[in-house]
């Protein structure tokens, strides 16, 4: 009786920190869908992440206010799309060496703030988590088994759960999305329907980093709230992983995120456990399924066909 019990405290623990772990993955990997899309591979998620963890991070230290945190999070994300932007899109530069440098960018200017501005790992308050209560002696979080699982994340984890729906519907059933997919299926057809490719692209690779930056403060002002130099452990290049993954799809990428978290929270408890699994196997987990999914052959059938390629009206 006890083990069983002990097996399924253990099982409600992992889907409760698969949920929790996939939240930045969720914000990156969306917003770089939506960039893909358009028809840009932004490989600067992860620069991104980066600025936009430390940029919170300081603004609620120095002010102790999360929502102001949030919204530097979104100016430092979107300033950095717009750079991305008119390197890829208007000097038509190779989008996977400009996305690389921005990378370098973000890691290299996010460490340089942190010494000079923090100098050491502070701790802050930032986004705590909800518990839903109903009345003073009664909260959703308390109900058994379903209540820790579903009702006791911080608001940037259901924003980005939200968020798939959201896209799902706005790729899919509107007029804009139609844009986005067209702009990276058949960017020649779209613009001989008056439709300016180079618009769309700028607001989507825009957008897409705006979440990369908010993918950073649920990092540092919600999941951990400290922040400390490459925090985001290459977090953005998975999210990139996980676009392909989920076939450029706000569902697929969502199965995708809480399978790849739901792995990382299992080799968290392995190490917690101290099962009879080497460390370093367990730590790898994550990253071989990463390497197997991408590696499936039929998800390459849905990519963007104007994906990496730039357009310039006339000349195609």
């Amino acid at each position: 009786m006890s083990e069983n019990l002990t097996a399924a405290v253990i099982l409600l623990g992992i889907i409760h920190s698969g949920i929790r772990l996939a939240t930045p993955y969720l914000y990156a990997a969306l917003g770089e869908t939506i960039a893909q899309r358009s028809g840009v591979l932004n490989l600067g998620v992860d620069g991104i992440m980066l600025m936009g963890a430390f940029s919170s991070f300081y603004v609620v230290f120095k002010t102790e206010n999360p929502w102001l945190g949030l919204l530097a999070a979104i100016v430092v994300g979107m300033g950095m799309g717009l750079l991305m932007s008119v390197v890829s899109i208007t000097f038509q530069a190779e989008q996977g060496i400009s996305g690389i440098g921005l990378y370098m960018f973000g890691l290299g200017l996010s460490s340089l703030l942190f010494k000079t501005m923090l100098g050491t790992v502070e701790g802050v308050q930032g986004f705590s988590e909800l518990r839903f209560c109903l009345t003073d002696s009664f909260c959703l979080a308390d109900v058994p088994v379903v209540g820790k699982v579903l009702f006791s994340h911080s608001l940037l984890t259901y924003g980005a759960f939200a968020l798939v729906p959201i896209l799902l519907w706005v790729l899919n059933k509107t007029t804009w999305g139609l844009k986005i997919r067209a702009a990276g299926q058949n960017p020649e057809a779209a613009d001989s329907l008056g439709v300016s490719v180079a618009a769309v692209r700028y607001a989507s690779v825009t957008f897409g980093s705006m979440l990369a930056g908010v993918a950073g403060a649920s990092l540092s002002i919600s999941l951990l709230n400290i922040f400390q130099e490459n925090m985001t452990n290459g977090m953005g290049f998975i999210a990139v992983a996980l676009v392909y993954f989920g076939s450029w799809s706000p569902l697929g990428v969502l199965v995708g995120a809480l399978l790849f978290s739901s792995v990382n929270a299992l080799q968290l408890w392995v190490q917690v456990l101290d099962l009879n699994i080497p460390s370093d196997v367990a730590v790898m987990l994550p990253y071989l399924l990463t390497i197997i999914a991408l590696a499936l052959p039929f998800r390459r059938a849905a990519q963007p066909a104007a994906l990496t390629k730039p357009f310039s009206r006339g000349e195609n």
